[in-house]
């Protein structure tokens, strides 16, 4: 057999195992008819980080900055149809670049995601690489939740068995554990205006960091480039050259700059977007949650645009390029792209209100109990040393639940897991100050379970300082419970940062044994807090959403705590 013949093979059985359609390529025209234009154009509409906020989001997380400097509200399921369907056309396709489920509100996670997943697939969505927080249930949840199926505890919804996503993922940097092979298709091929593109799907290879451990058993995370590449063979060798990488990575920007701008400060989606083979066209991110259109070198020095458009349905990023019919490869000197604000001064598309209404109505009697009140605005802004006022309330919350059984005697709550800011404002009819069951939820949606673990001293030492990592280009300040506080000094070098641990006013020793609650996340060493992993004597408790609920209850009405846990020194 000729290396030739054993190349076709082997795509034809990559073809079939990952489920790939491959298109015929387009007829012949008839010698009779006129000739067809050299290049065929494609629009690609994409989306990231929806996190199945199918309402309109509030808050920080409901605005945005527009085109003009003008902080705009934005997003929400029936805006973000109309405008799609104003920027939708023959020629066009609807992709995605992850997170499109998990850290969800209660409208959509009450139902594991499936109001979502069903909305993108009435809204035409084709195809999507997995985000991190795809995998917040596991592999076998994400597969049900693209072939159907009734969740194996929970049953079917009230909208009955379910069928399946409209679209398909990919994963070409996700293996099964201890072997070569895909989780997930790494590419799928489209046929759009009579030409294939074809699309790799991507995914941070720090997932295993930032999801739980059972939401990444089985699975190994490979680098991103080097995954991106062979994927791009693969559709190559399938006779498909415009590609289009869809990447749930992304770097930061400069806040406050028009969604079209290219303020980034480079990061990990640049190194992407620079790094895969120039076989790739363009590249389409998210992750970061931040708006941008930029533009960078290939490897083979050639003009690559990439983009992410914000998060939560409060953009859509169109990309318009040419393909040449001759060669089937995208015209680099073609490509335009722009992120589009999905303001919510349209009329929201009356189906998807419909759909909309219908959820919340299912979910109703549990998101609108009331579970408490607060006096004043609880948010995320945070002081000097990072900590926050609902970081420290949910710490107290925490540590609350975990003293009885668990014996804590402080919790730490990592700031990534608090997703919105309990406002005083009523959302509803609720009041002024009331905290229902559905702003809860919203603020700590993962469902993590509240463990605790002895550490010594001198491992919680060694544990606040892992807040700085990555030569410090990466600061996630854990945030305490009122039991504990310490000083911060940044002008001393990392390992040496933290100093004066005390617990309930008593300075700490390094053989001391302390009880630390955490939710299971933490414990297992996401966010790169590793040191929890040395922990002994572990105990489980209840979930994070119900400790939190139970101290709004017994505490109410709650006040803003001071933020004066850490106290910075330098």
């Amino acid at each position: 057999m000729t290396s030739r013949s054993f190349t076709r093979i082997a795509v034809a059985g990559i073809v079939a195992a990952t489920g790939l359609a491959i298109a015929a390529g387009p007829a012949s025209a008839h010698p009779e008819t006129p000739k067809p234009p050299v290049t065929v154009p494609v629009r690609l509409v994409s989306i990231n980080d929806f996190h199945g906020n199918l309402e309109p989001p509030t808050g920080s997380s409901g605005a945005i900055v527009n085109e003009t400097g003008v902080s705009v509200p934005a997003g929400g399921a029936a805006y973000m149809a109309t405008h799609l369907k104003s920027l939708v056309n023959e020629d066009s396709a609807v992709v995605a670049a992850g997170d499109l489920i998990g850290a969800s509100p209660l409208i959509s996670a009450a139902y594991h995601d499936e109001p979502t997943v069903e909305l993108l697939s009435k809204l035409g969505l084709k195809v999507s690489s997995v985000g991190n927080h795809e995998f917040d249930e596991g592999l076998t949840e994400l597969k049900r939740i693209q072939n159907g199926g009734c969740h194996p505890t929970d049953g079917c919804s009230p909208a009955g068995e379910w069928k399946g996503a409209g679209y398909r993922y990919l994963a070409a940097n996700v293996l099964k554990e201890n072997s070569d092979t895909y989780a997930l298709p790494p590419v799928a091929i489209k046929e759009i205006n009579g030409v294939n593109v074809g699309f790799i799907g991507l995914v941070t290879q720090t997932t295993p960091t930032i999801v739980t451990a059972s939401g990444i058993a089985g699975l190994k995370f490979t680098e991103e480039v080097q995954a991106g590449d062979r994927a791009a063979k693969l559709l190559r060798l399938a006779g498909v050259k415009a590609i289009v990488a869809l990447v749930h990575e992304g770097d930061q920007i400069t806040p406050n700059q028009s969604p079209d701008s290219c303020p980034v400060t480079p990061g990990a989606g640049t190194r992407i977007a620079q790094g895969l083979s120039s076989d790739v066209d363009l590249v389409i991110m998210g992750h970061s949650h931040q708006a941008y259109i930029c533009k960078t070198k290939d490897p083979a020095g050639q003009d690559r645009v990439y983009t992410q458009g914000s998060s939560f349905g409060r953009v859509l990023t169109t990309i318009d390029f040419q393909v040449d019919k001759k060669t089937g490869d995208v015209v680099r000197s073609s490509v335009v792209a722009d992120n589009h604000v999905v303001s919510r001064d349209v009329t929201p598309d009356p189906d998807i209100t419909q759909f909309v209404q219908t959820w919340k109505d299912r979910v109703s009697t549990v998101a609108n109990k009331a579970v408490g009140k607060i006096t004043a605005d609880i948010g995320r802004a945070s002081g000097p040393s990072g900590e926050t006022a609902l970081g420290d309330l949910i710490g107290d919350a925490q540590l609350e639940a975990t003293k009885t059984g668990g014996n804590a005697d402080v919790a730490l709550m990592n700031p990534g897991g608090v997703r919105a800011d309990l406002s005083y404002a009523q959302s509803g009819s609720e009041g002024d100050g009331v905290v229902t069951y559905g702003e809860a939820f919203t603020v700590q949606p993962f469902n993590n379970l509240m463990q605790v673990v002895t550490l010594t001293g001198a491992k919680l030492d060694a544990l606040l300082e892992q807040q700085w990592q990555n030569g410090g280009a990466t600061v996630r300040i854990l945030q305490p419970s009122t039991s504990l506080t310490y000083s911060m000094n940044r002008s001393q070098p990392i390992g040496s940062r933290v100093s004066d641990i005390k617990i309930n006013g008593t300075p700490v020793t390094d053989a001391q044994q302390i009880r630390v609650a955490a939710n299971n996340f933490l414990v297992g060493g996401g966010d790169g807090f590793t040191v929890f992993k040395d922990g002994t004597n572990l105990w489980s408790g209840p979930l994070d959403i119900d400790a939190f609920v139970a101290y709004l209850g017994a505490h109410s009405p709650i006040a803003p705590p001071a933020v004066n846990r850490i106290t910075v020194i330098g």
